[in-house]
């Protein structure tokens, strides 16, 4: 008998047997000593991503992003992250997307990466901004012809009526995209998170868990203020 075929209660045992199964942090997990931190919470994240990569996290620039519509609603999904500065984190997306819009409603949001491997994850939140036409198409400029076909097939979160049409559209923009690499695409935007607060989680697999959060001081006092919070 098939698992489809099981019955709803032997379903439910297997996925609850599943879960107790899955192994946790079972190899060598990196140590993360805070008072090495430093005062800036830039440079630690983009060394934690390094790590990462070396470590061999498959994609380990994907985040996931939450973002709220004008009611509170959350909503949350995975995208790739496009660079980390002094500005702050960037991403980009079609500003008529769901996100886009809630973005324009609610200019706030929260990123979260995780990184299996080393047991870290990063969690910030922050202020978006969305930045000018020319940064925006400069941003698309630098990225794959298979990310520039899909931001030009557009219309991202309005309902298909088929999946042959998606296929008919992305034949059409993968064309135009060999044929004009930079071409323009209006709705394409670039934004930027400021962020207000950053933690870094180091796992433990005694579950003495290091988590440091940075908090941003008042625009007076400008820099950082950290501290320790429990697992």
């Amino acid at each position: 008998m098939s698992d489809e075929d099981a019955p709803d209660g032997t379903r439910r045992q297997k996925f609850h047997d599943l879960l107790r199964s899955l192994p946790v942090w079972d190899t060598e997990l990196p140590h993360f000593d805070p008072a090495s931190a430093p005062a800036d919470p830039l440079p630690l994240f983009q060394q934690w991503l390094i790590d990462a990569a070396g470590a061999g996290t498959p994609e380990p620039h994907t985040m996931t992003l939450a973002t709220a519509d004008a009611t509170g609603r959350p909503s949350v999904r995975t995208l790739m992250l496009h660079d980390a500065d002094e500005h702050g984190w960037h991403f980009a997306t079609h500003r008529t997307s769901r996100k886009g819009r809630e973005l324009a409603a609610r200019p706030e949001a929260a990123l979260g990466f995780y990184w299996p491997t080393v047991g870290r994850q990063v969690r910030i939140q922050g202020t978006v901004t969305a930045a000018g036409a020319a940064e925006s198409r400069a941003d698309l400029a630098r990225r794959s012809t298979g990310a520039l076909a899909a931001a030009l097939v557009g219309r991202q979160s309005e309902v298909l009526a088929s999946y042959e049409e998606l296929e008919r559209a992305s034949d059409a923009a993968w064309e135009r995209a060999r044929r004009e690499p930079d071409a323009p695409v209006g709705s394409w935007t670039l934004y930027v998170l400021e962020a207000q607060e950053v933690e870094f989680f180091q796992g433990d697999a005694r579950r003495r868990h290091v988590r440091l959060n940075y908090r941003r001081r008042p625009p007076a006092e400008g820099g950082w203020t950290t501290e320790l919070l429990w697992p």
